[in-house]
């Protein structure tokens, strides 16, 4: 009896769905096997496995799944965002506000749709109802998520943690809240469809995992012991998430209110934590700190926060931006130029590849659309301070804005000063802020510290520029202020010398003729009066300034003892 062709085809179409099933089977088996030892070496053959899957059954749920827990475990976390982007919150949000922004007549089809699903005006079919589209495809998703067996519940808990760790904080909040939801749902819904009898605990549990059972709040109750470890590491992520949430929500609420020191107090506990902080989180808490700092006038402190946040991430357009204000201000001019003409690149690559960089989930603050406007206004920028430049005011550096001084400021000021912005900005500490980053990618680390370092030196080496042009010019101020005090001295005693010249000579005469009374030996009634009169009159004298006397003295030739008599005069 032959076989018809059709029966045959369908035969071998059926055949071949059977052995790529069993083959996908075969794959997730071992490929489970492969994850249980937990090793990174198998871990790799686990997801070669689990790729050689999807690739025969790209839909296959649990090959799914297996694959975004493994490149979890292997901390490839850009991965699972591109492979679950679909589920981030604020993608879809930035999605919907484009297309509600780039299509006005959005709305029409709805409408059109509405005016078709209402009843023809000569109708009198009472069954008939207006129901919302809208409301139907909510319907329809709630039938579909109750008759599926824990959809999406594994891609919220894995995506969320994926998403801490690359600096998605209130994406990995919504994320993981989302996902305890529906864990506890499934089992609220699993313990009224079972009857009491139908429970019974697994035979691998432990003592440890009952008495961990006990603690675990009933909100996320699990339903094996691989679960409830999990969902106690997923509570405290999520507490320390709010907390990270709580401290930056602070502290850019004092940066608006004008409140520097308090957002720099609040950025600076987050930043110097026990605890560590996702790479994409702290390089934006940097940022904000720096832009505090920048409005406290503590330019170096701000200029350190930017190249802390360009070594996190070398594609951040607000740090350099920022940078190169900061440098503008204190009138370095070379430096300031080299960061524009950076930004000058990073605008024109966004053009050309008409996305902002990095992957579709990163955060920027800026726009697509604004790009062109800011790349013209930056041309533009450019061209003046090469004109500056061409002018000659490169050797026209404010360092005491650098140092963060005020002119006319005393040589210890400046030491401390100095003191205390090398202790902060040596270049031997300047990959300290590296030990609390948690990295997305581990081969990040290196490239992050030559980074760091190169930024960290150049600051550096323009503080210690700073510190011998500004400690030269308080010498000067110095030598300038004695050579004054000296001139301000030397004219009084000219006029004190001036006017002193006559008794001195008469004094001089006095002394002369008791002298040769002596050397004669006669001793008359007259001279005895005489020089009973000098001798009085030098007792009499009142001496303010010995100084000034003894250099009468010397000018007049006298060298002989004279007799005085020193007594306690109060003024």
């Amino acid at each position: 009896m032959a076989v018809s062709p059709c029966l045959s085809a369908n035969d071998q179409k059926k055949h071949w769905w059977v052995s790529n099933r069993k083959l996908v089977e075969k794959y997730v088996k071992d490929a489970r096997c492969l994850m249980a030892t937990q090793e990174q070496s198998e871990m790799a053959s686990a997801l070669n496995l689990l790729d050689a899957a999807l690739a025969l059954s790209p839909r296959f749920e649990i090959a799914l799944e297996l694959k975004a827990r493994c490149l979890l475990y292997l901390r490839r976390f850009k991965d699972v965002a591109d492979m679950l982007q679909d589920y981030i919150p604020s993608i879809k949000i930035s999605s919907d506000d484009s297309a509600s922004l780039s299509s006005d007549n959005s709305s029409q089809p709805l409408s059109r749709e509405r005016v078709n699903l209402l009843p023809p005006p000569n109708s009198q079919d009472p069954s008939f109802k207006c129901f919302s589209v809208s409301d139907l495809k909510k319907k329809v998703m709630a039938g579909m998520s109750k008759n599926c067996d824990k959809e999406g519940q594994w891609r919220y808990l894995v995506l969320g943690q994926a998403c801490c760790q690359l600096g998605l904080m209130e994406d990995a909040m919504v994320l993981l809240q989302t996902g305890k939801r529906l864990a506890s749902a499934a089992f609220r819904r699993e313990s009224i469809c079972r009857s009491d009898d139908s429970f019974s605990l697994p035979t691998t549990i432990t003592t440890s995992d009952i008495s961990s059972a006990a603690t675990t709040p009933p909100s996320t109750p699990p339903r094996n012991p691989t679960s409830l470890s999990e969902f106690q590491n997923i509570s405290h992520l999520l507490s320390h998430i709010k907390f990270l949430l709580r401290r930056r929500t602070a502290a850019i609420a004092a940066l608006d209110a004008s409140l520097y020191s308090e957002a720099i107090r609040h950025f600076s506990k987050i930043v110097d934590g026990r605890r560590l902080a996702p790479q994409g989180f702290l390089a934006e808490c940097y940022m904000h700190r720096a832009s505090a700092y920048k409005a406290s006038g503590r330019i170096a402190e701000s200029i350190s926060d930017c190249n802390k946040t360009l070594a996190l991430d070398p594609t951040c357009i607000q740090a350099l931006d920022t940078r190169a204000s900061l440098l503008e201000t204190i009138r370095c001019l070379p430096d300031c130029l080299h960061d524009l003409e950076h930004l000058k690149l990073l605008y024109n690559s966004i053009l050309r590849d008409r996305k902002l960089p990095g992957p579709v989930w990163k955060r920027h603050n800026v726009r697509y659309r604004e790009i062109p406007g800011k790349l013209c206004a930056l041309t533009t920028k450019i061209q003046q301070l090469k004109q500056r430049v061409a002018s000659g005011e490169t050797a026209n550096v404010d360092y005491y804005a650098l140092i963060g001084l005020r002119r006319g400021c005393s040589r210890s000021e400046l030491e401390r000063a100095h003191l205390l912005l090398c202790l902060r900005h040596k270049p031997d500490k300047a990959t300290n802020f590296i030990d609390s980053c948690e990295f997305a990618d581990e081969r990040d680390v290196d490239s992050v510290k030559d980074r760091a370092k190169m930024s960290a030196l150049l600051l550096y080496r323009l503080l210690q520029k700073g510190y011998s042009s500004v400690m030269s010019t308080i010498m000067d101020e110095e030598a300038a202020e004695k050579r004054r005090k000296k001139a301000t001295f030397q004219v009084p005693q000219t006029q004190n010398s001036s006017s002193n010249l006559d008794p001195e000579s008469t004094l001089a005469y006095s002394v002369n003729s008791s002298n040769a009374s002596d050397c004669d030996g006669r001793v008359n009634p007259s001279e005895n009066e005489t020089t009973t009169s000098s001798t009085n009159a030098f007792q009499g004298v009142f001496c303010r300034d010995l100084a000034a006397v003894g250099n009468l003295l010397s000018q007049v030739g006298f060298n002989h003892p004279l007799p005085m008599k020193y007594e306690a005069l109060s003024c």
